[in-house]
């Protein structure tokens, strides 16, 4: 007897043959957030247990544990926040979860996929101390090179008696969001001084976090400010790393994260641990560093962080679509879901895993994955 395609599906459909718990289980194995993008697109039943069961930011929480610090979301629209009337406590629930899902779909392809580590540094808030400003600032760790315009280029710290004193140097990163997974750091040598002494450190540690007030620009370190941000009190730490030794040799020493690691507000701290070199001028241990990169990867622009009461917020708001960009047949620019799935195919993951492009087309490319960017539940069937 020949069965409707609507009784067919529901016969079909693996959700009520395993019942919720197993088939949670079974979603939790997709690694990917393509996977999830195809799950999800099957039906409207399968995307609104993805969507009810936070399977996005599952799968972000699996790889960077450090996005279980965002205690809510908010999105905007043209610079404007989005502000829905959806009547009852029960649709507002459900668009909430949907707006979460986009985020965090979003949030995870920017997580897991490939890139090319680059420094992420944009600028120096400060250092604990600095020994002569402006000459030994901060920011001649940025120079790649010992001398600009006949110049020692490094910075050095005030002078302690007490060789177990710390100090600390403090950076901005390109984005609220960054992935970090290596540091370098090249310890400076005083060939002007007798025994050209390196003033290295024993052990350097790690933090990452975000301000708990935006920074001011007049508070960052600058040619006539030494930077007045440098306390642990002004930020909120998501992520300190373990203490790695420090040779006392004259080159880039590259301590390597056992993860890489979300950054979660954009600033980094370095801790420099136990004072080795004395200055014999002056009988008193100094710390000094040519040069630091902080390496990875500045996530898309359009998330961003802002703390709150309770943690801190996780905020997406894209950009304006721009002229130039190629518009589809109906007037619209493509959505990034399109472009994604269109990189996936020509990539050869699709053909790969034996999807034939029509398929992969109706899962990828057609209307039901404008769901993930749309939310118009009445297109899924």
């Amino acid at each position: 007897m020949w069965m409707g395609m609507g009784e067919e599906e529901d016969r079909a459909d693996f959700l009520q043959w395993l019942g919720p718990d197993t088939s949670a289980i079974v979603f939790t194995l997709l690694h990917h957030p393509a996977d999830l993008a195809r799950a999800s697109a099957v039906s409207r039943s399968w995307r609104t247990f993805v969507i009810a069961n936070q399977f996005s930011k599952i799968l972000c929480l699996r790889g960077y544990p450090e996005v279980s610090n965002f205690t809510s979301i908010e999105t905007s629209s043209s610079g404007s926040d989005v502000k829905e009337d959806v009547g009852s406590s029960a649709a507002a629930e459900w668009e909430n979860q949907k707006r979460d899902h986009k985020v965090y779909m979003h949030l995870s392809h920017s997580l897991l996929s490939p890139y090319n580590s680059r420094n992420c540094i944009i600028r120096c808030i400060g250092a604990s101390s600095t020994d002569n400003f402006p000459e030994e600032t901060i920011e001649n760790t940025l120079e790649p090179i010992d001398h600009v315009e006949m110049s020692l280029s490094y910075w050095s710290s005030a002078g302690q008696r007490d060789p177990s004193f710390p100090e600390c140097l403090i950076y901005m990163l390109h984005s609220d969001l960054c992935l970090i997974d290596e540091i370098k750091i090249q310890p400076f040598q005083a060939f002007f001084q007798y025994g050209d002494p390196i003033y290295s450190v024993q052990y350097v540690r790690f933090r990452m976090g975000y301000p708990k007030l935006p920074l001011c620009p007049e508070q960052l370190v600058s040619d006539g400010n030494e930077g007045q941000l440098t306390a642990d009190d002004n930020y909120t730490w998501t992520y300190a790393s373990p203490e790695f030794p420090m040779l006392q040799e004259n080159v880039a020493q590259s301590f390597k994260l056992p993860h890489a690691v979300l950054c979660i507000g954009g600033v980094v701290k370095i801790d420099l641990l136990g004072r080795i070199q004395k200055q014999a001028i002056d009988g008193l241990h100094y710390i000094c560093v040519s040069h630091v990169q902080i390496l990875g990867n500045p996530l898309s622009q359009e998330l961003s962080v802002a703390p709150c009461e309770n943690g801190v917020v996780l905020k997406y708001h894209p950009e304006p679509r721009r002229s130039n960009v190629r518009r589809s047949d109906d007037g619209r620019s493509p959505s990034n879901w399109h472009n994604f799935a269109t990189r996936i195919w020509q990539s050869g993951t699709g053909r790969g895993m034996g999807w034939n492009q029509a398929l992969l087309s109706r899962l990828l490319l057609g209307p039901p994955l404008q769901l993930l960017e749309e939310d118009d539940d009445d297109d899924i069937s």
